[in-house]
């Protein structure tokens, strides 16, 4: 973690929100502020009063949240500071919103970082899916074994086997699997890989894979992380996760690739479903402007 020099710190005092601070509070005030600054062009947010006001305010308004992480608060106000930038967020129906699920995203990519003995970095833009997360991250999880039983660990089991590594192998390939679907398309493999990574990770915490494609489907702020369009998003998690319409259930395009890869479907028969990679095409983020 680097470390960040508050402006309140200078006068060895906390620093306070003061009747600035408190109109920021409102979405709309934040959303105008973040508009004037833009317009404003390069150098607005170094030398712009109201601009240092908000940084502070952010600090204090996210102070409890880094604590409990054991965290900075300079360093989550500097990753709110790069939300703040993005166009989407000022045009946000609530910009706060918005800033805070960044916040917390990189609350969770910090702590993650530090217990895997990484950077940050890393654990955002890895290509390398097998090193996401250690077997305890998916054992632990009481709902990822109700998803699939290649989630579950009983250690009853023998312990020679090593279960917990076996899951480990056996998801990780089914993660890995999906990048290089994707990637044969022509997705690029490091923007896939810190999709998949983040399915996998919020799927433990979401009761059902339908409701876990709606809720992420909603979370904008993860798009903006990822800077992936919405809409390809989107598509990522119906093809991922399966289609959450009661049409498709029980067929291929309901199940989604996770599953089938779990069950045992080997690459190649994915590869093979034509409209499977057509779909995966068409959802693919355009680069031409």
């Amino acid at each position: 973690m680097t470390e960040h020099t508050s402006p309140a710190d200078n006068n060895d005092a906390p620093a306070q929100p003061g009747p600035a601070s408190h109109d920021l509070e409102s979405p709309e005030a934040l959303r105008a502020l973040l508009i004037r600054l833009h317009e404003s062009g390069a150098g607005a947010w170094r030398h712009d009063r109201e601009a240092a006001e908000l940084m502070r305010y952010t600090a204090v308004r996210y102070r409890p949240l880094a604590q409990k992480h054991g965290l900075d608060p300079w360093e989550i106000a500097s990753a709110a500071f790069e939300v703040m930038l993005a166009p989407s967020t000022r045009k946000a129906r609530n910009p706060w919103a918005v800033v805070t699920r960044a916040v917390q995203i990189t609350c969770n990519v910090e702590v993650r970082a530090a217990g895997m003995m990484v950077s940050p970095g890393k654990v955002r833009h890895t290509a390398r899916i097998a090193e996401f997360h250690d077997a305890l991250r998916f054992a632990e999880r009481e709902h990822l074994a109700d998803y699939h039983p290649a989630f579950a660990v009983s250690h009853a089991t023998d312990d020679e086997d090593d279960p917990e590594n076996a899951v480990r192998t056996r998801v990780a390939a089914a993660l890995s699997a999906i990048v290089e679907l994707f990637a044969s398309t022509g997705w690029d493999a490091v923007l896939v890989a810190d999709c998949v990574e983040h399915v996998a990770y919020r799927l433990a915490d979401l009761t059902s894979r339908p409701n876990a494609v709606e809720v992420l489907r909603r979370d904008h702020a993860i798009s903006v992380l990822l800077d992936i369009p919405t809409k390809s998003w989107a598509a990522l998690l119906r093809i991922v996760l399966g289609h959450p319409d009661r049409k498709h259930a029980g067929t291929p395009t309901g199940d989604g690739i996770l599953l089938r890869f779990l069950d045992g479907e080997p690459l190649d028969s994915l590869r093979c479903d034509t409209g499977l990679l057509a779909a995966i095409w068409a959802a693919k983020p355009r680069t031409d402007a």
